[in-house]
């Protein structure tokens, strides 16, 4: 094959020059507004995971029937024979901490557990044996749980049983 020589001034002349995008009054505006919003949103972030707390500070105090269950609770109970429940505390206080729960039948305390000193998400259950000490319907059975030394009740629970004198 043969090759042709082009003569210098038969050749096109193309000049190749970098285009560059030059800057608006906008431009800079823009970058300034990006790095704001991502150090706020750092600033944030940072605000968030260092005052936020995890979760909600409390107590369960609860009643479950003799087998274990919110079911079967006594209703009715002979005067001189006891009928029993599970009495339950779940710590949920982000540390340990101790109670007390006062047993209050138609408004006479007979007995007091405590202290009960759990550690955090630490649960406790006791069966408890309940005897009346009258014939009445209705009498009100009440727990009274407090939070460590103080003299206030903190949560309250109760059932209602009927006291006869025969089964």
């Amino acid at each position: 094959m043969d090759k042709e020589v082009i003569s210098t001034e038969r050749r096109a002349n193309v000049s190749v020059t970098d285009i560059k995008a030059s800057p608006g009054p906008w431009h800079r505006v823009l970058i300034i507004l990006l790095v704001v919003a991502i150090a706020g949103t750092v600033g944030t972030l940072g605000y968030v995971m260092t005052t936020s707390k995890v979760g909600e500070r409390f107590t369960q105090f609860y009643i479950l029937g003799p087998e274990g269950k919110a079911e079967d609770y006594p209703r009715q109970i002979v005067l001189g024979q006891s009928a029993s429940v599970i009495l339950g505390i779940a710590n949920h206080e982000r540390q340990p901490t101790s109670y007390r729960v006062e047993i209050m039948i138609d408004g006479e305390k007979v007995g007091t557990l405590g202290p009960i000193v759990l550690a955090q998400e630490e649960e406790w259950k006791k069966k408890i044996s309940l005897t009346p000490t009258k014939i009445a319907p209705r009498q009100k059975v009440e727990f009274w749980l407090y939070k460590g030394q103080e003299e206030e009740v903190w949560l309250k629970t109760h059932l209602w049983v009927d006291v006869n004198a025969e089964g």
